[in-house]
């Protein structure tokens, strides 16, 4: 094993470019697994078909699903408010990819982040030449990052978070964090505890503004789909666990069975943080002596239906409009929790483990607020489930709880644009006026 000091970028760099051969056998492993697109491995080592837009373009590198929602009202506000920007987004996963080739706005451009290999981040930045580049949250490339640097390319870290576990990685790698943490210009946290990490690793100009999670609006849904899907649930007692990971939903298989002593009509809906999950899910629950629906499967939700598994990729808006009860998983197994917000956005009682690390600020403001209920374990959830199901009044006062504390969680957003403006081009309405006054 490599001494944590030893590793410099020099190192690294160098180890990465005699590790050049193993990359096509990288990608071609990966391909078969699944976890790359094979009509788009060129992108992973940084070729593309594609002509650079004119104009400014600000790179922005969200690595997976959630940054890449994230960051979705900020490239919004970009495009609209400033009439010369570009904007290209790069990511490293396929359902993250899919996600955003269907919800980015025009003058938005999709992208796989190279490989970290020096020849592939070169191809790279010689072909898109980025004015700007925005890393989101936390993965850091070295070669990327400091290439980029080296270019003299502006660079913000944003919505940057930093567990106290992957500081003290860091900090047995001095001579290479060091380095990475002074290529930004500036790092904007989610809250001073983040900051704080970064400040500790050698970021020099940080500040904590919250998280650009909570300023997105709720996840969008089909309206038609809405209607359909509560007209099949009818007036059946229902609720919902959200973005699970193995291990809860054996939880919720739990609770179910304990609820439907109680409520005989009970539907749990479950949806799966990975889709691809569903066929294990669904045997799973099948042995255990429960019915299951399928959405993907485009399967017809009945009477008799126990589960309805939505094991489909960016619905979980429809979710929680037909359901006013929400579990938030990754949360009762060591995951960190996901994001409480979006299903209080939309009116939803909530539940979750007491493993909220990822959200620890939301989570923390909404226990406050009495608007979310940490469980424990199987028998908590379905106390907790029962008697939210129980007391309709009792329900519906916890989701209203929900939806005003999420309110207050806002304000990142338009803190970030403003810590970005002195690299951007003028905003559309400065241009106007300087149009005028000419």
């Amino acid at each position: 094993m490599i001494p944590g000091a030893l590793l410099t970028p020099a190192f690294y760099r160098g180890m990465t470019r005699l590790a050049a051969p193993l990359v096509p056998m990288l990608l071609a492993r990966r391909t078969r697994q699944g976890k790359e697109d094979p009509s788009r491995l060129g992108e992973r080592q940084g070729q593309t078909s594609l002509r650079r837009p004119t104009g400014f373009l600000v790179w922005i590198h969200a690595a997976s699903v959630g940054e890449s929602l994230s960051i979705l009202p900020l490239i919004s506000r970009l495009t609209n408010e400033h009439s010369a920007i570009n904007i290209l987004v790069t990511s490293g996963t396929r359902t993250s990819a899919t996600l955003l080739d269907e919800r980015l706005p025009a003058r938005a451009t999709h992208q796989y982040v190279p490989v970290d290999h020096p020849g592939s981040v070169r191809r790279f930045l010689d072909h898109w030449q980025p004015d700007m580049a925005l890393w989101v949250e936390s993965e850091l490339w070295p070669n990327l990052v400091l290439q980029t640097a080296a270019r003299k390319i502006p660079m913000a870290l944003i919505n940057a978070r930093m567990s106290a576990r992957s500081a003290r990685r860091w900090r047995r790698l001095p001579n290479l964090a060091a380095p990475l943490m002074d290529a930004f210009d500036i790092v904007l946290a989610q809250s001073s505890s983040d900051a704080d990490r970064f400040r500790t690793l050698g970021a020099t100009t940080v500040r904590a503004i919250g998280n650009l999670k909570y300023d997105g609006p709720p996840p969008p849904a089909d309206a038609a789909d809405v209607t359909a899907l509560s007209a099949a649930i009818n007036r059946r007692p229902h609720w919902l666990a959200a973005s699970t990971h193995p291990g809860e939903e054996e939880a919720v298989a739990a609770a179910h069975k304990t609820l439907a002593a109680r409520h005989p009509a009970l539907l749990t809906i479950l949806c799966p943080r990975h889709p691809a999950r569903g066929p294990e899910i669904a045997a799973h629950m099948e042995r255990l002596g429960l019915n299951v629906t399928r959405r993907s499967q485009g399967d017809t939700l009945t009477s008799q239906t126990n589960v309805y598994l939505g094991d489909t990729l960016g619905e979980m808006g429809l979710f929680y409009r037909v359901a006013d009860i929400a579990f938030i998983g990754g949360s009762l197994m060591p995951h960190a929790g996901h994001n409480p917000v979006e299903a209080a956005q939309l009116g939803c009682a909530l539940l979750a483990g007491p493993d909220m690390r990822n959200f620890e600020g939301a989570a923390a403001a909404l226990a406050q607020a009495d608007a979310l209920q940490t469980v424990s374990d199987a028998a908590a959830l379905s106390m907790g489930v029962d008697e939210l199901l129980h007391d309709p009044g009792f329900r519906a006062a916890a989701g209203d709880r929900a939806h005003q504390c999420a309110t207050t969680l806002t304000g990142a957003l338009d803190t970030t644009l403003a810590a970005l403006s002195q690299w951007l081009p003028a905003r559309i309405g400065t241009e106007d006026q300087n149009h005028a006054d000419a």
